[in-house]
């Protein structure tokens, strides 16, 4: 525990001894991930939370100088699970970018596709873990029942569940054959009609809003002073969607960034809900799109030389890699910024002034992912 913030809790504690302070994580029953919250309290309302983070750090960017920067793409993937193969893309395309080559247009859009399908089934993941949040158990399993589906489509196109190692420089080791196309578009489908009366439980249920609505609020000049990302910005507004910017196939693809006004818990889950909805039209637009040629990757030739700034949208928000070469088979540094980072700062200020007993329940609604930002 650093000297600042020994100092900030000592001086909470001592204010006419009304003030407590409460450890929440890194284990508790509602959390997924061990996230650590010093939660300063007064009767039942959270003052102030100070995080700590580094309970699971692992040092991978520090591989950089141990793996070529072929070889570093799988442990660009393992930085996280869930999101596994937008970490891949994002390293791949970074490095691509030093080296100044085109990746074949059906890379692209499968490329796309996997991305795509990975953001439903965080997010379907992520719905699941909410319900149980506020107790509706029934609610998570039917989340989690239509999740096994994509990871069987998951499984299908790449042989892994969560992660693929499909991605390499240049573009993609696997393609996505015609029959395969078709059952994507069939399995969407059945997921698409079951998730809409999923829908109606998140957002009519009585019980549902009441636990979610106006709790946690975040402005939308909070968003931009926080420099908060992904669904947590959107739902207060703020129409930041790293898609947008032209990597991948977007540019080929129909789409405007899903957003709220509300900024709240309600809001949150409600962008995570139609940007599944999105996700099953970008599918079908990328299947339908999906040009004809059988390329699958450019060469490349010699070493990385030169540096380059990536962003992508990951499920939970915008993820930035910076890669700089200096010609050897090593990268000189590699760098990495999740969305969980950018979105502690909204989380703190979400908390202030709730109650104890919604401490979990905001948590939840940032879906952290330690493992990202710790590394």
């Amino acid at each position: 525990m650093d000297r600042e913030k020994t100092e900030r809790l000592e001086t909470n504690r001592s204010i006419e001894g009304k003030r407590s302070v409460i450890p929440f994580g890194p284990q508790h029953p509602v959390l997924p991930e061990p996230i650590h919250i010093d939660l300063v309290i007064e009767d039942e309302t959270v003052l102030e939370a100070i995080p700590s983070v580094g309970f699971i750090h692992r040092g991978l960017e520090s591989l950089a100088a141990k793996r070529d920067f072929n070889q570093l793409i799988y442990v660009a993937e393992r930085t996280c699970g869930i999101c596994s193969f937008q970490h891949g893309m994002g390293y791949a395309e970074a490095v691509e970018h030093v080296f100044g080559i085109e990746i074949p247009i059906r890379a692209r859009f499968l490329r796309t596709i996997w991305a795509e399908l990975g953001r439903m089934h965080s997010h379907l993941l992520w719905l699941g873990l909410l319900a149980d949040g506020f107790g509706y158990e029934n609610l998570f399993y039917q989340c989690w029942r239509i999740r096994e589906k994509v990871l069987d489509l998951q499984e299908a196109t790449t042989g892994g569940r969560l992660i693929f190692s499909v991605n390499c420089i240049g573009g993609v080791i696997k393609d996505i054959p015609e029959e395969l196309l078709k059952k994507i578009l069939a399995s969407i489908a059945e997921v698409e009609e079951e998730l809409k009366v999923l829908q109606k439980t998140f957002m009519e249920d009585y019980t549902v809003r009441s636990r979610l609505s106006g709790v946690g609020i975040l402005t939308r000049q909070q968003v931009h002073e926080l420099g908060c990302a992904g669904p947590v910005a959107r739902a207060s507004g703020v129409s930041c969607d790293m898609r947008i910017t032209g990597y991948g196939a977007y540019p080929e693809l129909d789409f405007e960034p899903v957003t709220a006004s509300e900024g709240d818990a309600y809001a949150r889950c409600d962008c995570r809900l139609r940007e599944v909805f999105q996700s099953i039209d970008l599918l079908r637009q990328a299947i339908g799109r999906m040009p004809a040629e059988k390329d699958l990757s450019t060469p490349v030739k010699g070493n990385p030389e030169g540096e380059y700034f990536m962003r992508v949208e990951q499920p939970r928000g915008e993820a930035v890699y910076y890669v700089k070469g200096t010609g050897k088979p090593m990268l000189e540094r590699f760098r990495i910024r999740t969305p969980t980072f950018a979105n502690l700062p909204g989380l703190c200020e979400m908390l202030k002034n709730t109650k104890l007993s919604d401490v979990g329940l905001l948590v939840l609604t940032i879906d952290p992912c330690v493992s990202c930002t710790e590394r």
